[in-house]
């Protein structure tokens, strides 16, 4: 009796053995990937929600391989120090802006200059495409996912701005190069955090902001500011990245990558049109109050434009000293915003001769 126990435990052990072994590869396909997400903006932003939805993406795509836990709202590393944190693997995602490391992306400023932006569309458009022109070295400690950029930063005020004299001694909030821009205009600059400018709008420790239109609504601002200036040829724009931890990068399976490689690229347009949606909102919440909107005199639009064209000169100066091609980062920008965004082509009206050739271009 003793022996045939002793067969039969060995018999039981070979075979949970054998089920263990041929179930080993089954139960590693079914190991799911987690990934830590850090998102400076609050839950509710519309900037979280798309980051949201590019989570859950890359989970259905993924078949379910790999999940994206996204914390908004700063909780897991403060925005000036996401980029390091991806780096230290302490985030294996995150999303802040270039503009809280200045002096850190050196070339990659030329975004932020005041270039005269016309949308956030056309400013995500132009920090994807440069990037991928110039690859720049200052990002190689990382994987790239995609880039994107807020609308045209213009002028919000509490008394009306129709001509630089009117600008003459304002303080206006603006910090980084926005500042610069302040400045060259004749304002003078007032650095705080966007979450202190509320109060100090309302309290008269400023009299007026540089920011995109969301701002007039994602931060309330259109309630303490009466009158927005339409500044568009002297108009910045902020840059944000969306970055990867290049080791865990390499520990995906090339069809994660890949997956993941084709939805940044989707997502890249999407956050300039979710910028473009943030701004109407904001430009029609202050209307709904009342402020009034200023259009700038083409004359007068392009007088601004000239008087913060030293900005540029400074960062062309200060990247070539550098080594760094900042006259062609900033000769690419300018030709590409004057191609974008392309109005679409109309229809040729039908006619019962037939057409000439159009002649071929480039």
């Amino acid at each position: 009796m003793k022996g045939e126990r002793v067969v039969g435990l060995v018999a039981v052990t070979v075979a949970l053995l054998v089920a263990f072994v041929l179930a080993g590869p089954s139960w590693a396909e079914e190991k799911v990937i987690t990934l830590k997400f850090s998102n400076f903006w609050p839950a509710p932003h519309k900037n979280s929600v798309t980051a949201d939805q590019w989570a859950k993406d890359v989970e259905a795509q993924t078949k379910g391989k790999v999940k994206v836990t996204v914390y908004h709202g700063a909780t897991l590393t403060p925005p000036p120090q996401t980029y390091d944190s991806v780096i230290n693997g302490i985030c294996d995602i995150g999303m802040s802006a270039l503009a809280y490391s200045r002096g850190r992306f050196p070339l990659t400023e030329v975004i932020d200059l005041p270039l005269g932006y016309k949308s956030g569309a056309q400013a995500t458009a132009l920090i994807n495409a440069y990037y991928k022109k110039f690859n720049p070295k200052e990002f190689d400690q990382v994987k790239v996912l995609f880039f994107h950029a807020h609308g045209p930063g213009i002028l919000h005020t509490k008394k009306p701005v129709r001509t630089m004299e009117d600008l003459k001694g304002m303080k206006i909030r603006s910090t980084g190069l926005s500042a610069k821009v302040a400045q060259a205009l004749g304002g003078a600059p007032v650095g705080m955090p966007m979450t202190e400018s509320y109060d100090a709008l309302s309290k008269g420790v400023a009299d007026g902001i540089l920011a995109p239109y969301e701002a007039m609504k994602g931060w309330k601002l259109g309630e303490v500011v009466k009158y927005t200036t339409e500044n568009y040829g002297s108009a910045y724009s902020t840059a944000f990245f969306v970055v990867m931890n290049k080791e865990k990068w390499a520990s995906l399976p090339p069809d994660v990558q890949e997956v993941i490689n084709k939805l940044s690229q989707e997502y890249a347009v999407k956050y300039g049109k979710v910028w473009d949606e943030i701004d109407k909102e904001g430009k029609d919440f202050i209307l709904s109050r009342g402020n009034k909107v200023i259009k700038l005199s083409p004359e007068e639009d392009a007088r601004w434009a000239k008087q913060v064209a030293p900005i540029l000169d400074e960062y062309v100066k200060n990247t070539t000293g550098k080594g760094l091609p900042g006259d062609e980062a900033l000769k690419f920008c300018q030709e590409f915003l004057k191609g974008e965004p392309k109005a679409p082509a109309k229809e040729a009206p039908k006619t019962k001769k037939p057409a000439k050739e159009a002649p071929k271009t480039k």
